[in-house]
């Protein structure tokens, strides 16, 4: 008996990924007044504009974008969610990693808008927050990329696994330095809230995360 191999249907990946683009043309050319990229990039806070929607348009992309890569390596959507139904629509895989990253990050922002004012330095979370979507900017894209090397081309998915551990690893460790040694001056002056901020903001929500998905 011949096996027959039943083509992955991947359209909702590439109607999700033109949205994204589509998010980030109206960001450049409304939003940021026809920016061209280096301009965008390069801009300096006191000389920005509509920092807020710029950020909420590139942490919703990078939400999708990561959950669109790491839903298919989820082992199992819990029985708990799985049994929700909202308007008759069960969470398949990449809802349920949806709503984890979604989570993750309202959660992380939330904590970390708190954890500024706490120390007195609330002014700072908006340099903070305006540097961190140039960084999520640039890792959104990346992420696309990888998106569409997944699911439409002829990879090992196994195998692609680990190499997905050591470009995260790496991003981490890259996003921490960037934080700390920016010319902005993101972080806290005092290293105490510096470390602080890394463990209880970086380091503690992603092993969460990691459980929440992948045990």
């Amino acid at each position: 008996m011949n096996n027959v191999r039943i083509p992955e249907n991947n359209d909702w990946v590439i109607f999700i990924l033109l949205g994204c683009v589509f998010l980030f043309i109206f960001m450049m050319n409304i939003i940021e007044r026809d920016a061209n990229l280096r301009d965008f990039l390069l801009q300096k806070y006191f000389d920005a504009s509509n920092n807020l929607p710029s950020w909420v348009i590139t942490s919703c992309v990078t939400v999708l974008t990561l959950s669109i890569l790491i839903s298919q390596y989820i082992p199992v959507v819990p029985k708990y969610i799985a049994d929700l139904q909202i308007l008759g629509f069960q969470a398949n895989k990449f809802g349920y990693t949806l709503m984890a990253v979604t989570l993750f990050y309202l959660a992380k922002s939330t904590f970390g808008f708190l954890f500024y004012q706490s120390i007195g330095d609330g002014k700072k979370w908006l340099i903070f927050y305006f540097t961190s979507t140039k960084f999520y900017f640039v890792l959104s894209f990346l992420l696309i990329i990888l998106c569409i090397t997944q699911y439409y081309f002829p990879v090992d998915r196994n195998k692609m696994f680990l190499y997905y551990l050591y470009f995260f690893g790496f991003v981490f460790i890259f996003k921490i330095f960037f934080y700390l040694f920016h010319k902005n001056k993101i972080l806290p002056e005092k290293w105490y809230y510096k470390f602080l901020y890394i463990c209880t903001l970086q380091i503690a929500p992603l092993l969460l995360l990691w459980k929440l998905l992948f045990f």
